[in-house]
């Protein structure tokens, strides 16, 4: 029953149902977060028609106000929390149907004048990041507390970014043509319709993983900590200030990139060279009535390029676990993060016609990001173990609030620099006109020189990061024996 108290559990072992469960939350959360990545500036600029400049004000204004406001006072809330449910599994249950609403809700069209459809975008986004936050801030935070065991939150990782790459499969692969074909070619009552069933499938899985997930690590009765002391312990770990700089760097990153594909794929990517490509993978699936990808070349192609991508990405999240459990997180994540970059970076020397060297660069890049993104949320889980070993407290949620501060202030650098940019290079929202040398080019470095410059960063941080495998081993076995004493 929902009133139940959940017995304590001894055991820090997890069974593949509640690895399911709680991956369920992390994909229903993507239904959205991807969305947010790969179509909010096309959203605001092509089909809900702000300027450029608006949608770039509207994403940056709103994003940092979520990140410095929001995810602080959530981090903080759910480390004081105190329900029969534990202080994170709550969070999940009472902003599952919220999320699902505000989220059809940002992606609506109303008939508003300029104005007032730019009112309503900033506060429909708004209210959209702030149900974000206080859903997926603590369904985060709750990997660091379902389970103490290092190879088993590695596995947990695991088994979490693989529904997460389910959900980028859906929306980078599918959405757009499917957005075509239920908006009958309109694509603003397209979206519409793609978000509400979205919304009602992400809070079934929601619930679902409320009600399949325990919480293990309990802070000591005793431990009180002012969030003074908290903050304190933050600014002390140069590990954590270290993630804090690399989740904002790769999150700007991943939003400048992923949402710049739409428009490379519309106004830089040759469409006949793109057509002879797609068409004999598209007419196989049709013979076979499994034709996803719509008659549309560059939409085919969009979404066949993503495909393949998140495939391989899924193929590296499988062999991340393998990887770190034998060299440690932080020198698997450093290298495959770099040799990622790489096949970002050579997007650039690609002309308009070299279909197949982009789509083999993407599954590449894919491939080796795919190792990096279960280890990236496994050392910050990391973090807050080296924090309850160095100070003997345990502040699980400030410590990811924080991170997940790194994440909206890329999120929101990354989708605002690509609207402005696209701006300074002369780009001109829904026009069905070829667009101008300089917005092409702008284009092209969108998806190649931009993004890479954020995951060298990253890359080069990690230097500096202290908790490698011996660090992990060490921590792991000291804190054990406090908590069975």
């Amino acid at each position: 029953m929902l009133d139940e108290k959940i017995p304590h559990k001894t055991s820090e072992k997890l069974t593949i149902v509640e690895k399911v469960g709680y991956s369920l939350g992390d994909l229903a959360a993507n239904l959205v977060f991807q969305t947010l990545i790969t179509y909010l500036a096309y959203f605001y600029t092509d089909i809900y028609g702000l300027s450029t400049y608006h949608a770039s004000a509207v994403i940056l204004f709103v994003g940092l106000v979520a990140a410095f406001g929001f995810n602080p006072i959530m981090g903080a809330l759910a480390d004081r929390t105190e329900s029969r449910w534990g202080k994170f599994r709550p969070w999940i249950l009472w902003t599952a149907i919220p999320l699902g609403v505000v989220a059809i809700l940002a992606f609506s069209t109303p008939e508003f004048s300029y104005k007032g459809k730019l009112i309503y975008a900033v506060v429909t986004y708004t209210l959209l990041l702030l149900l974000y936050a206080a859903n997926n801030l603590p369904y985060s935070a709750l990997s660091g507390v379902i389970t103490g065991d290092m190879k088993e939150r590695n596995s947990l990782s695991s088994y979490r970014f693989v529904a997460v790459m389910f959900a980028q499969f859906f929306v980078q692969v599918f959405m757009l043509p499917i957005i075509e074909t239920a908006g009958g070619g309109d694509q603003a009552v397209g979206i519409e319709k793609v978000m509400t069933w979205l919304a009602v499938i992400g809070t079934a899985m929601l619930l679902i993983t409320f009600f399949t997930t325990h919480e293990r690590i309990v802070p000591k009765p005793e431990q009180k900590s002012s969030i003074k002391e908290d903050l304190g312990d933050l600014f002390s770990n140069r590990s954590w200030i270290i993630m804090l700089i690399s989740t904002t760097l790769v999150f700007v990153t991943l939003a400048m990139k992923g949402g710049s594909y739409v428009y490379y794929f519309k106004n830089y990517v040759d469409i006949e060279s793109l057509a002879n490509f797609v068409n004999p993978i598209t007419g196989s699936l049709a013979n076979l009535n499994l034709n996803f990808f719509g008659e549309d070349p560059s939409s085919a192609g969009f979404g066949l390029f993503n495909a393949g991508g998140i495939i391989f990405m899924i193929v590296g999240i499988t062999l991340s676990k393998r990887f770190a459990d034998k060299y440690g997180k932080r020198d698997v994540f450093g290298i495959a993060l770099l040799l990622s970059t790489f096949f970002i970076f050579i997007f650039y020397f690609f002309p308009p016609k070299a279909v197949g060297l982009i789509f083999g660069s993407q599954i590449l890049h894919g491939f080796f990001y795919g190792i990096t993104i279960p280890l990236l949320w496994a050392m910050i889980a990391d973090v807050a173990d080296y924090s309850e070993w160095k100070n003997n407290r345990r502040a699980t949620g400030i410590i990811f609030s924080a991170m997940m501060v790194g994440l909206k202030v890329g999120l929101s650098f990354g989708s605002a620099l690509l609207a402005w940019i696209l701006g300074l290079y002369n780009y001109i929202p829904s026009s069905d006109l070829v667009q101008s040398a300089s917005a092409i080019h702008g284009t092209k470095l969108l998806v190649s020189i931009f993004p890479s410059i954020p995951f060298l960063i990253a890359v080069g941080l990690l230097f500096f990061y202290k908790i490698d495998k011996k660090t992990e081993v060490q921590i792991e076995t000291d804190l054990k024996q406090r908590r069975n004493s």
